[in-house]
């Protein structure tokens, strides 16, 4: 006997099951694709290349919301030269607040301009097999790029040499340090007539760079010599890092961006994880468990590619749902707007990059043609593309943020909140302290 749903007996699928499911599986062929948005779009269906499909769906539509994108990046970005690759060309856009690394990347950023090269220092090496003879012949390297030791004894005494000149002789933010850093690389880079590096982009479009691990890298070696030579006498030195300012720098710029941007809102590009994704995802709760302020939500688009499982239990692996919980990820992006992907991020991140600013370039030529009024009625994502009111520049509104984000904590009922935080009771530890 059939049944009142199905006229062959069996019931009908329900709506629910319907709205389980997203949209049907469908492909082009490779043949059919004309740009690189429409291969990731129509030709990476499922498994890992749907997951790249969905991180760049997600940046596009930040991008085209103009939401400021902040980049974490771990690795050797910079001695892999990927930063000239993609990295550079999509910070040169003005989609990015700021950008997130390590110190070693900063290091190895000047090698290529320490002095006029016929051909690029690094060099493409073996991966295993070689490494005794690396070792006696003085090669230094890093998976599959080697280069000579005397590249680093030349990269010390240049970041030496500048960390003696005059301007550096004070206490001073990361930023700013990075900042100098960048117009010293950059004017080497000139000089010689190298394309410009990580910091020295940064510098020219005002990006702030942030080192969350500042003492792990070969910069801060070099630090740490003059210092040493400065508590001997041997030399005066007053150069400093204030992690303090730091830290408090990028919690201003996170409050700016839920609060004071057009978008109010902020999204993120993790690639690689480590300390740059931890010191990235930090404002959140550093404004609202630590500063306790109100009304604080954590990133509304997270996109990362990352090594690690979710299964070791690092940072590096953990997703996003995890992050929401430490409310490092809004709800909604928790919803809507996350992705994560385990791989090497060098793999997927030039075929992204290429797809998001062969967009931009079709935007472009539609302006020249069209003109700002009938090309923002039809595509109103093309005034994030093309960054309409030009480079965020946090590193030039560096003072005011900063300044805003102090008044607001200094408010009495703040200040109430935060005094609050030292009264923990101590006295029935004091007899064993003593002791």
């Amino acid at each position: 006997m059939a049944t009142p749903n199905h006229p062959c007996g069996k019931p009908r699928q329900s709506r629910t099951a319907d709205r389980l499911m997203g949209p049907p599986v469908d492909v082009w062929p490779v043949t059919r694709a004309k740009t690189m948005e429409d291969l990731l779009l129509h030709c990476y269906p499922a498994f890992g290349g749907a997951f790249i499909r969905r991180i760049y769906q997600l940046l596009d539509t930040a991008i085209g919301r103009r939401v400021p994108l902040i980049m974490a990046v771990a690795g050797p970005l910079t001695a892999s030269n990927q930063h000239r690759a993609w990295a550079n060309p999509l910070l040169e856009t003005g989609w990015f607040a700021y950008f997130t690394g390590t110190d070693a990347m900063c290091y190895h950023d000047g090698h290529d301009s320490l002095r006029k090269f016929n051909e690029r220092p690094i060099r493409e090496v073996a991966i295993e097999g070689m490494d005794e003879a690396y070792g006696k012949a003085g090669i230094i390297r890093i998976t599959d790029l080697g280069f000579k030791k005397e590249i680093l004894l030349d990269q010390d005494e240049f970041i030496t040499t500048v960390l003696r000149q005059r301007e550096f002789q004070r206490k001073m933010a990361g930023p700013e340090f990075r900042n100098l850093l960048g117009k010293y690389y950059d004017a080497q880079e000139r000089a010689f007539g190298v394309d410009s590096g990580l910091l020295a982009t940064c510098y020219k479009h005002g990006i702030p760079v942030f080192v969350g691990a500042p003492g792990d890298g070969s910069i801060f070696l070099n630090q740490m010599k003059l210092w040493a030579m400065a508590q001997l006498r041997l030399i005066e030195h007053k150069f400093e890092l204030d992690i303090e300012a730091e830290v408090f720098e990028s919690c201003a710029y996170h409050f700016w961006g839920l609060t004071k941007s057009q978008a109010r809102a902020l999204a993120i590009l993790i690639l690689g994880g480590g300390v740059p994704k931890n010191f990235s995802l930090q404002p959140e709760p550093t404004l609202d468990q630590i500063l306790l302020l109100e009304n604080i939500r954590g990133y509304d688009f997270d996109m990362q590619i990352v090594g690690a499982p979710v299964s070791d239990g690092s940072l590096t692996g953990c997703k996003p749902s995890e992050a929401h919980t430490w409310g490092k990820i809004s709800l909604e992006a928790l919803r809507s707007g996350t992705e994560s992907y385990q791989g090497d991020y060098s793999t997927y991140m030039p075929l992204i990059a290429k797809a998001l600013l062969e967009k931009r370039e079709r935007f472009q030529d539609m302006h020249r043609r069209l003109g700002s009024k009938v090309l923002f009625r039809r595509h109103p994502e093309a005034r994030g593309y093309l960054a309409e009111d030009g480079h965020f520049r946090l590193y030039d509104r560096r003072q005011e943020l900063t300044q805003n984000l102090f008044e607001v904590i200094s408010r009495p009922k703040t200040r109430k909140r935060l005094e609050a935080t030292w009264n923990y009771p101590l006295e029935h530890l004091k007899r064993r302290l003593v002791a």
